[in-house]
């Protein structure tokens, strides 16, 4: 309490100094509507000061005095005011405890300003009096030498502490205060919630992508690299088509990787100036800008906001991942650009388990029935068929899990498991999906 004090006093001065410009207007208004002169130097009526609270409470709705307010809460009154979140409009609730807070701390500063400027003088001058020697008027009384002077000294120095008690009761009043009045509304703290929220699930979908991807094109290389390694002798044109395949899922998995870190830099940098989150990204991704290399450039930010892939991709993941697959797809281009995204990244996952522990040939089928999309892989069951799902196998997996997120997301439905042929990973959805 010691240590703020001299703070929270300076903070109680600058509302009456704020205040002042109110009470020079009162009593100029004052002064001409009874036609006397005003005494713009002298402004202490108490009727011009409650007079000039409602004004001080109305201009606070309207004055952007929030971040002055909040800055001396803090600094000065050594409140821990959490920040709000910075917002496009400010809201009436926002306004009404603003200015709720600025009457307060403008008249509370006045009257202890007030009481200041008249006690600290008072105080000097009683402590004199001892010291002068001869009789001097002291509020409408004349004090005498001797103890009545010691008398006069007694009660300034108790005044002196009166304020300075008063002092340090209004600071403890408004740094109780200020949290809840210049704190974030719960519209604020609503907003700010839903924000985190997206963040979080702006990261998870980035998780989600990263895994499917970088986790896809390391099986084509698995797969295609033991491939060339047993045909190197007796075939190199197949072994040199397997390298090229290698090739371009590792160039696939990079840009994707680029692409996500790039997005996460974005997030960082928007975090760090407290602007809020940039959805432009996520926006341009509905435009149905298809395919996830065109229109990609290598240089500069925009090249790490490439569009992602979409079911028109299909035929690039299926020539890329180096195995058989019996393909029966139909019309896609129908489906709905976020539906389109998050089947492809299905399907490339569902054929990433394919091929890690399936056998043969794989089938693939993807169609509009209806309202939905249907997607369907199967294949024959290979030594580690039992455990596609991902969370047995060394190395803790999550592919079945990141799949049945996805689709749960979109209000659908996923059915991965053996069945008589193998493995089937079966999945519904919706193309306009229900709030």
């Amino acid at each position: 309490m010691r240590r703020n004090l001299p703070r929270r006093w300076a903070c109680l001065i600058l509302g009456g100094a704020l205040l002042m410009p109110y009470m020079m207007a009162g009593v100029l208004v004052a002064g001409l509507w009874r036609g006397a002169s005003p005494d713009l130097l002298m402004p202490i009526q108490v009727g011009v000061f409650v007079a000039v609270l409602p004004v001080v409470a109305v201009t606070g709705l309207f004055l952007p005095v929030r971040a002055l307010e909040v800055n001396a809460a803090q600094g000065l009154l050594g409140a821990r005011v959490e920040t709000p979140p910075r917002q496009a409009r400010r809201s009436w609730q926002e306004r009404r405890r603003t200015a709720a807070w600025f009457t307060l701390h403008l008249a509370v500063g006045g009257v202890v300003s007030g009481f200041t400027l008249a006690v600290v003088p008072f105080t000097m001058f009683t402590m004199a009096l001892p010291f002068i020697g001869e009789p001097m008027p002291v509020l409408g009384l004349t004090a005498e030498p001797g103890w009545p002077s010691v008398l006069w000294a007694a009660a300034g120095v108790g005044a002196l502490a009166l304020l300075v008690a008063g002092a340090a009761g209004a600071g403890a009043l408004l740094a109780a205060l200020a949290p809840p009045l210049l704190g974030p509304t719960p519209a604020e703290r609503l907003a700010a919630a839903e924000d985190h929220a997206r963040t979080l699930a702006e990261r998870n979908r980035l998780a989600r992508e990263l895994h499917d991807s970088v986790g896809h094109a390391l099986s084509v290389v698995t797969l295609q690299a033991a491939a060339a390694g047993r045909v190197l002798d007796r075939d190199p044109a197949t072994a040199r088509t397997a390298l090229a395949a290698i090739e371009q899922s590792a160039r696939a998995a990079l840009e994707d990787l680029d692409h996500v870190l790039g997005v996460l830099r974005e997030d960082g940098r928007a975090d760090a100036r407290a602007d809020g989150r940039d959805d432009a990204g996520a926006d341009a991704g509905e435009d149905g800008r298809e395919g996830r290399r065109e229109g990609h450039r290598e240089d500069g930010e925009e090249g790490r906001r490439a569009p992602q892939a979409t079911l028109a991709d299909l035929p690039a993941l299926v020539a890329g991942s180096g195995a058989e697959v019996r393909q029966d797809v139909g019309d896609l281009s129908g489906v709905p650009a976020v539906v389109s995204r998050e089947a492809y990244r299905i399907l490339q996952e569902a054929l990433t388990n394919a091929i890690r522990h399936g056998g043969g040939t794989v089938r693939l089928a993807a169609a509009v029935q209806g309202e939905d999309l249907r997607l369907e892989v199967s294949n024959a069951s290979g030594r580690h068929g039992e455990r596609h799902g991902g969370r047995r196998r060394r190395g803790g997996g999550r592919g079945v899990d990141g799949m049945r997120e996805r689709v749960r997301l979109l209000r659908g439905d996923l059915r991965a498991g053996p069945d008589e042929d193998g493995w089937t990973v079966s999945v519904r959805l919706p193309l306009r999906p229900s709030p």
